[in-house]
């Protein structure tokens, strides 16, 4: 698929699931994304291969992100426009069913959200974020897994899709 071609709900062919426990996210980002950034964001992003573990969708204001191997919706993120420019989330919900969704973590979530919008579907390095979501998976498993092994796991090949959108690995 282009990357200028919009991703809709249909073209996942029906694996979409939405989210079955909604719960409200009482932590969201802050960031004010750009009226640019708010174009791309509405374009969405369809996963490529098993690697990848995010598919992405707007429908209106609301932008839906799904687990690509299962299609079960973890995140759908309001925005809404901001005076004098650009967007932000304004509310948002997180699956809690824990046979979906493992997260269980307020600031987990927020990062994540944002994570996933900034280097999946804009194609950022998102570095300050990747670290927080280092720290808080260690800190939350008592492990000390490689940084790379927890991006990975969360993310999918975000390392790759940062070379596809920005001529380098981030």
């Amino acid at each position: 698929m282009p990357a200028d071609e919009r991703v809709t709900r249909s073209t996942f062919s029906g694996r979409i699931q939405p989210i079955a426990a909604r719960r409200p996210m009482p932590e969201l980002p802050q960031r004010i994304w750009s009226d640019d950034d708010w174009k791309r964001i509405q374009l969405g992003y369809a996963s490529r291969d098993m690697d990848e573990k995010w598919d992405v969708f707007t429908e209106g204001e609301v932008v839906f992100l799904h687990r690509s191997w299962t299609g079960n919706g973890t995140f759908a993120a309001t925005f809404a426009p901001v005076d004098g420019g650009g967007w932000r989330i304004d509310s948002a919900v997180v699956e809690r069913d824990a046979e979906r969704y493992r997260g269980t973590d307020d600031v987990y979530d927020c990062v994540m959200l944002e994570l996933v919008i900034s280097t999946i579907v804009l194609g950022e390095s998102a570095t300050d974020l990747r670290t927080k979501l280092v720290e808080l998976t260690r800190r939350a498993s008592g492990s000390d897994a490689p940084a790379g092994l927890i991006q990975h796991s969360a993310l999918g090949a975000a390392l790759g899709l940062l070379a596809d959108h920005s001529g380098t690995a981030g």
